[in-house]
């Protein structure tokens, strides 16, 4: 299903979460689309069947792949007792690693020694076939929604997560700029806020403007798109927290719009250090996921301003993702927007996204 406006495709789920998309179908579909390159920025990857797919391009069709990891994902919090035997949390992750590496995938794990949050791929740079995909969503098992109901690791259910498409050579290209960077090493407090300003073009017939943190400052561009909001925002949130100025610029908007709800996860929301309380005093709509619903996290990083511009990728409103974690966020639309082709395009996807927070809302969700 999805929205496919051409150049932009935005995809929510799991299906088995009621979501109308499966997500791991969009990065499977995304992986065999590949006929050259195939670059891989993802903080854990513990699916097999993406990991087989990865492999499967690289073996049988002659892709050219490159992939950086999360390195905290393939050891464990303390060392185990019998380290020369099978176990520990993380030991899929371990397999699909030795897996790669057995397939003589270029791989590698981060070079930050905070959190490598990306989630995004570029395919075939320079050529037709030239795409960005990126979101909330890691490859993993819950995150795309395959993870069983019992769990997997002591994990239970599955979470909530979206994708999006980016297609054209000009969108690749700067995916691939920051790709290299992070491959090099270049990124975190090294480079904050200190590259050139961000991009915008159009693809699908509106706006598009990628930004990196911590380098691009994307903190700072959400909140400018809430400053400019004339009615609502709206949002899906997996870390929310008081150190974000994202939570400042909320609680001064509340009075003087319609409408301002989101979407927190019950975990991340309940911690001593989140926005919650703040912004519930303010007078901000707020929910949770209700137990019983097999919601394991909301892990959306998801805003709709206005109804008609759409913010999505990795980042969390959090001290650290604006300013150590990499991260990356797409702003799809433009406030400003005067052309009505484009605006019907812009209001298209942006109640996609909008229809995946009322759908959280209404039926897996509870009242803060």
């Amino acid at each position: 299903m999805g929205v496919d406006l051409g150049g932009v495709e935005f995809y929510t789920g799991p299906t088995v979460l009621g979501g109308p998309d499966d997500l791991e179908a969009v990065v499977l579909d995304f992986v065999a689309g590949a006929k050259k390159v195939l670059l891989i920025a993802v903080q854990a990857m513990d699916s097999r069947v993406i990991a087989e797919a990865v492999i499967a391009a690289a073996r049988d069709h002659g892709v050219r792949i490159q992939l950086i990891l999360e390195g905290d994902y393939l050891t464990e919090d303390k060392p185990l007792a019998l380290p020369w035997e099978p176990g520990g949390d993380n030991e899929v992750n371990r397999t699909i690693h030795a897996a790669l590496l057995r397939a003589r995938i270029d791989v590698i794990t981060d070079l930050n020694p905070d959190l490598f949050h990306q989630k995004f791929m570029v395919r075939d740079p320079g050529l037709v076939s030239a795409a960005v995909l990126t979101g909330s969503a890691n490859f993993t098992l819950t995150d795309t929604g395959t993870n069983p109901a019992a769990g997997v690791g002591g994990k239970k259910g599955n979470n909530l997560n979206h994708l999006v498409v980016l297609r054209g050579k000009r969108i690749a290209s700067h995916y691939v700029t920051e790709f290299a960077s992070l491959r090099s090493g270049t990124f975190g407090p090294l480079n904050e806020r200190s590259e050139p300003r961000p991009a915008e073009l159009r693809l699908g017939g509106i706006r598009v403007k990628p930004l990196f943190a911590p380098q691009q400052g994307p903190e700072m561009e959400i909140m400018k798109q809430m400053l400019k909001s004339q009615s609502s925002v709206d949002f899906a949130m997996f870390t929310f927290a008081r150190s974000s100025g994202i939570d400042d610029t909320m609680i001064r908007l509340v009075d003087s719009l319609t409408r301002v709800r989101g979407v927190l996860d019950r975990n991340q929301g309940g911690m001593t250090w989140a926005a919650t309380p703040d912004l519930k005093a303010a007078g901000v709509r707020l929910f949770e996921n209700k137990p019983g619903t097999g919601v394991r996290k909301v892990h959306h990083k998801l805003m709709v301003v206005d109804e008609r511009l759409t913010i999505a990728g990795s980042f969390n409103y959090t001290a650290p993702g604006a300013t150590l974690n990499d991260e990356n966020i797409i702003v799809l639309g433009d406030l400003e927007e005067t052309d009505p082709v484009a605006e019907g395009r812009q209001r298209q996807l942006a109640a996609y996204a909008l229809a995946e927070i009322d759908r959280i809302v209404n039926d897996l969700s509870q009242p803060v």
